[in-house]
């Protein structure tokens, strides 16, 4: 059975979300963001960096969120992750990788800004400066969906890493009061059984 390295409100959601989809079991080792034991040597042997998720399947061990979907779907999923010969194929690379590359920046600090530093550390101009970056970027998002159910075509793992990322803007505070179409992605995502079984878990 695989095992998750997992902690709530943080990118592991993603990998529990996909697991739920494909319907493989796993076990999880729980984290809260910020343990120490996160910056242990018994956990930095397995994640150098401390951080979640982490994927052991077997003999192999995968430590980013993007990489993990991907090796999942490769392996157990297929039809979850586009081939060359498929017409939305460069669509799902381009939006499979929105998150990493564009979305998930400003909202790193933006949540340093306004959580994860105690108060008298917070910088307001960084934080107002983050989430001006975070709506514009989500502005692509949402003409990118007009007209869409899902990011490339039918449900791939790149709506549980990008979609992830947007259902995680809406609930910090992003802008999404002139994204119809985003908050109708979001809450669709948000109905899927898969998903609400990984927030559960």
């Amino acid at each position: 059975m695989m095992k998750v390295y997992f902690a709530q409100r943080s990118r592991a959601v993603r990998t529990v979300w996909l697991l739920e989809e494909i319907g493989k079991p796993y076990e999880l080792e729980r984290f809260t963001l910020g343990q120490k034991e996160m910056r242990a040597p018994e956990y930095t042997k397995i994640n150098p960096n401390g951080r979640v998720p982490t994927l052991i399947d077997g003999d192999t061990t995968i430590t980013e969120s993007t990489a993990i979907a991907q090796y999942l779907a490769a392996k157990y999923a297929p039809e979850l992750a586009p081939g060359p010969d498929d017409g939305n194929f460069a669509t799902y690379l381009q939006w499979l990788n929105y998150a990493e590359g564009m979305i998930m920046p400003p909202i790193n600090n933006y949540v340093v800004e306004t959580i994860l530093l105690p108060p008298e550390r917070r910088n307001e101009e960084i934080a107002a400066r983050s989430l001006k970056l975070l709506n514009r970027t989500l502005g692509a998002a949402e003409m990118h969906m007009e007209g869409r159910d899902y990011l490339a075509g039918d449900f791939t793992i790149a709506d549980t890493i990008t979609g992830h990322a947007i259902i995680m803007s809406r609930r910090l505070g992003a802008d999404f009061s002139a994204s119809p179409n985003l908050n109708a992605y979001a809450d669709r995502l948000e109905a899927r059984e898969a998903f609400k079984a990984a927030e559960a878990a």
